[in-house]
């Protein structure tokens, strides 16, 4: 049977047909291969970009400026921890100028303190009452007013001798007392918040023979 002779409207058709095959056509994927080596590539260039002179002097800028922070950071915990020293040793001086600030006037009192006690000692039969107890008032007054501002009696009647706060004026030998022990105090010490503003002056005992 003989082929029907196309007309120009078939021909029209069949040239459409061809064209919407060749647009639904999918593009081929990149194969493995291709993928490899572009993710090998950019990892040279990467490396190559590490190895720059403009990375390693940005690098070796960096590593300065830490080492400068830490020394920063350093010198800022010295100064700090300075600073503090310094307040503390100011304020242990001026809690040390407040405690014996008045030891110059102590010492200037205590010859007072003294003469009132060999006034009481040297009191006789013939002294009256009166005259007993208004120079005992007078004593403990002053005593009174000492142990106000700090200042304490050192009286070491039989204690053992410390030359840290007694001055022997004598050796006596004494079989009754151990040696190096306190017979007699010839003039009572003073102590100023602790600190030894004046010895007492003290009869020491020695071993007899």
């Amino acid at each position: 049977m003989a082929k029907d002779p196309q007309t120009p409207l078939d021909d029209e058709l069949a040239r459409q047909q061809d064209e919407a095959d060749t647009q639904t056509q999918v593009e081929p994927e990149p194969v493995e291969g291709e993928l490899e080596g572009a993710a090998e590539a950019a990892e040279e260039n990467a490396e190559a970009a590490s190895d720059t002179p403009e990375a390693e002097m940005l690098a070796a800028k960096v590593e300065e400026l830490e080492q400068a922070l830490e020394e920063a950071k350093d010198q800022s915990m010295r100064t700090a921890a300075e600073a503090q020293n310094v307040r503390r040793r100011a304020e242990q001086e001026a809690e040390k100028a407040r405690k014996f600030a008045l030891e110059k006037f102590v010492k200037e009192l205590l010859p007072v303190v003294d003469s009132l006690e060999k006034a009481l000692e040297a009191m006789g039969e013939d002294a009256t009452e009166a005259h007993r107890e208004g120079v005992s008032m007078t004593l403990k007054m002053q005593i009174d007013v000492l142990n106000k501002f700090g200042v304490e009696q050192v009286e070491p009647s039989g204690e053992p001798f410390d030359p840290q706060y007694h001055e022997a004026m004598a050796m006596v030998p004494n079989p009754e007392l151990e040696p190096n022990t306190v017979m007699d105090v010839m003039q009572k010490g003073y102590l100023l918040n602790g600190r030894l503003v004046r010895p007492a002056m003290v009869v020491v005992s020695q071993a007899a023979g």
